[in-house]
């Protein structure tokens, strides 16, 4: 071994007894570097494990993918219709299955079961069966009320806390929806791609959760950096060089660094367990998919001391260590300007040529764009120190608490600025996402056209059968909440025009009484017996049939055997009438006729349509209605609460994982910077302690304190959000979206101060126990 390495070799060990023999102050620095380095190590573990999350999503929901097929009835084929239900705002996704031969199927049962259910058994996943066992369930239960045989294992599960369930049944027939399958498995990959906005979004999403991660973990490494120095200055007084003492620095806090990438690994095994109990939006995963990709893992396992290794090195620079314990700074200088406008202005550079050209195809213009929010950010962070050097520069006089604490900051602003250099980035990169998010939210988003004023809620079943349809309308009306309930049904009529009729469009037929009409179209004559033509827009080039047009009432639903046809005689006191805009937000066409004109007898197929007007502050109102649709047409009807808008589904899962990102961004900014101000508390121990020996109130301390952190974050604030609503509208105009959403960043400073806040309030108790007369105390 050379010289070099033996000296390296010595030096590192000598920094590993440091670190872990030293002392209690020793101990305490190490203690909460592995404590900082480990909060980031979980995030960045956690970012690593998001494709096999979303692979494993993905495999299980192809393992229990059924293909429809067209065989004929056999040993091993089966039955299956999907339904869906939803329960206060969950949705419930639930199959009716049924063996071809019975029990004597030799088909494989779907995934997670031992075999199929026998009629009118149910299979619950577990997260389901807690639900319907709790009292919060107790109106599902009311619902899915058949007899419960099983568990769904994980393997028939998408996420740990899916809402699913089987039904066994004896009286399904193929139509249209029902199918036949030979088994399980093989479903079609998704060709949807997403539009430029999207793709942009979901970029920034993953810049703006992960950089607060590598600015955390460098304000860790240098926990402690005034005590650390100190001891450099006695090891120069025994004969170690400057070379040397960096080396022991380097040692030292490599076992920060790697304590806390144990500490880390530990945590994520604690935290993918907790995860896997939680569901965001619906979406959940289980503990076992949650896996670190192992080249993600090298990647961010060699980051930590690599970066460690660096931070420490560039901290030494400012300091010259010499003997005799004196640790003499080198001269101040003024901060400058010039290089920390270097990565902003990069930035910009980059994201000016993808101004209106921004098209998310293409891996070149996605690293570029990237690359740009990086250097943006980062830029933030590095005009901090300069900005709080120049604001507190001339600050002069005031109260005590003020002058202590500005002159703190005159002296050494670097620890404050580096505690909220985290939360800077996240507040910039919100902001900017705010801003993105409202651009793309206006392109994502349609108007239902639901007129909230006149209803609240839409029902349906697949049935046009008068006593069934009125005993459910009265139901509904009776049911607590509900205040009107507007019925019709929707029948496709076919004209009978000799060898086209089988290929003739369905004309929409609208059957009801005329309270109802006058609803759904500008009827001002109505009566029993009327027959109402209500034209679609030019561009459906949709014909309605002239008087004297014979109409079928009665073709059947595709899978279903031709019926006889039903003829109907379109009358000769057909009256025009305007559209009118529908409550429920469905466009109205078609003929519109009450049941006197068809003879009252009801069309044998179509659905019956409902629209509420109810009182929908009680969310059991809805529920009720739920369960007597349900009672109806088990699976078959649907209830919805009216909405104006609706949002696209792709936007709709970029919100879920932005809303699951942001959790873990914000648990980490909190306590990492609570880990941070507990150790600058602690640096400062002995001095306060003197303070208040010498007569100083402890409430002026206190106060001193909470300036030094206020002073900083107003600026940082400010400072990241002109940078986020730069950042934003540079984004928004890559994807040639419409400017807005200009005070997107006061929501943002606001819960970034919010964090700050309650984690100085945290730090208060710490604080006053620092200032007790044992801190006078010193080794």
């Amino acid at each position: 071994m050379s010289g070099t390495a033996r000296a390296w070799a010595r030096d590192l060990r000598l920094g590993f007894r440091l670190a872990v023999s030293g002392g209690a102050a020793a101990w305490m620095r190490t203690a909460l570097s592995t404590l900082g380095v480990g909060l980031g190590v979980v995030v960045l573990l956690l970012a690593a494990s998001v494709t096999s999350v979303t692979e494993a999503r993905s495999d299980r929901a192809d393992a229990r993918y059924a293909a429809p097929a067209e065989v004929e009835p056999a040993d091993d084929t089966f039955l299956l219709s999907e339904i869906q239900t939803e329960y206060r705002g969950d949705w419930i996704s639930g199959r009716l299955i049924q063996p071809d031969a019975g029990r004597e199927t030799v088909a494989e049962p779907p995934p997670g079961l031992d075999a199929f259910p026998a009629p009118g058994e149910m299979v619950v996943s577990p997260a389901l069966a807690r639900l319907l066992d709790s009292s919060d369930g107790a109106l599902l239960a009311d619902r899915l009320d058949y007899r419960r045989a099983g568990t769904i294992g994980d393997e028939g599960l998408v996420g740990s806390q899916d809402l699913d369930f089987y039904v066994g049944a004896d009286d399904l027939t193929l139509g249209d929806d029902v199918f036949r399958a030979e088994g399980f498995g093989g479903m079609p990959a998704s060709q949807e791609r997403l539009p430029p906005a999207l793709v942009l979004l979901v970029l920034v999403i993953c810049v703006v959760l992960l950089m607060p991660v590598p600015v955390f973990v460098t304000t860790a490494v240098r926990f402690g950096g005034e005590r650390r120095d100190r001891r450099l200055a006695a090891l120069r007084l025994i004969g170690a060089d400057r070379a040397a003492t960096r080396r022991i620095a380097v040692g030292e806090s490599l076992v920060g660094a790697g304590l806390g990438i144990v500490l880390g690994g530990l945590l994520f095994l604690l935290v993918r367990q907790l995860l896997a109990g939680i569901s965001v939006r619906g979406t959940s995963a289980f503990a076992a998919d949650i896996v670190p990709s192992p080249p993600l893992t090298v990647l961010a396992l060699l980051a930590v001391p690599l970066l460690t290794v660096a931070v420490t090195l560039l901290a030494l620079r400012s300091v010259a260590v010499e003997p005799l314990g004196v640790v003499r700074k080198s001269q101040d200088r003024p901060r400058r300007l010039g290089w920390r406008l270097v990565p902003a202005l990069l930035g910009v550079a980059l994201l000016v040529p993808l101004l209106g050209d921004f098209s998310g195809e293409g891996g070149l213009t996605s690293a570029q764009a990237v690359t740009a929010v990086v250097l943006l950010l980062s830029g933030s962070t590095a005009l901090l120190p300069w900005l709080v050097e120049r604001a507190t520069a001339r600050l002069r006089g005031g109260p005590v608490a003020w002058q202590l604490a500005i002159r703190r900051l005159q002296l050494s602003n670097g620890p404050a600025v580096r505690a909220i250099s985290g939360i800077m980035v996240a507040v910039a990169g919100a902001t900017a996402l705010s801003m993105l998010f409202a651009g793309a939210s206006e392109q994502q988003t349609s108007r239902t056209g639901a007129d909230l004023d006149r209803a609240q809620a839409e029902a349906f079943v697949p049935t046009t059968d008068a006593e069934d349809s009125a005993a459910l309308v009265d139901e509904l009306r009776g049911t607590p909440g509900v205040e009107r309930v507007l019925s019709y049904a929707d029948v496709p009529a076919v004209p009978l025009s000799g060898d086209a009729a089988s290929d003739a469009a369905s004309i929409p037929l609208i059957v009801s009484d005329c309270r109802t009409l006058v609803e759904l179209a500008e009827i001002t004559d109505c009566a029993e017996g009327g027959v109402y033509a209500v034209p679609a827009p030019e561009e459906w080039g949709v014909t309605l049939p002239e008087p004297g047009t014979v109409l079928d009432l009665g073709p059947a639903p595709q899978g279903e055997e031709a019926a006889r046809p039903v003829p109907w005689t379109v009358p000769a006191s057909l009256t025009e009438a305007d559209p009118r805009p529908n409550p429920a937000g469905w466009p109205v066409h078609g003929l519109l006729t009450t049941p006197a004109a068809l003879g009252g007898e009801p069309p044998p197929h179509g659905d019956t349509r409902m629209i509420l007007s109810a009182d929908l502050t009680d969310p059991d109102t809805l529920e009720l209605v739920r369960n007597a649709v349900w009672d109806l047409a088990p699976g078959g009807g649907a209830v919805r609460e009216l909405t104006s808008t609706q949002v696209s589904d792709q936007f709709a899962n970029i919100q879920t994982g932005l809303t699951i990102g942001a959790m873990g961004v914000l648990a980490l900014i909190a306590g990492s910077m609570l880990v941070t101000t507990l150790e600058q508390l602690r640096e400062r121990r002995q001095l306060l302690s003197t303070l208040v020996a010498l007569g100083t109130r402890r409430t002026t301390l206190g106060a001193s304190v909470l300036w030094q952190t206020a002073v900083p974050v107003v600026l940082g604030l400010g400072l990241a959000s002109a940078v986020g609503v730069l950042l934003g509208a540079m984004l928004i105009s890559a994807v040639s979206l419409p400017l807005g959403g200009w005070l997107a960043f006061l929501p943002m400073a606001g819960a970034g101060a919010g964090v700050i806040a309650l984690v100085t309030l945290a730090s208060l108790p710490f604080l006053w126990r620092l200032m007790r007369p044992d801190g006078l105390r010193t080794e």
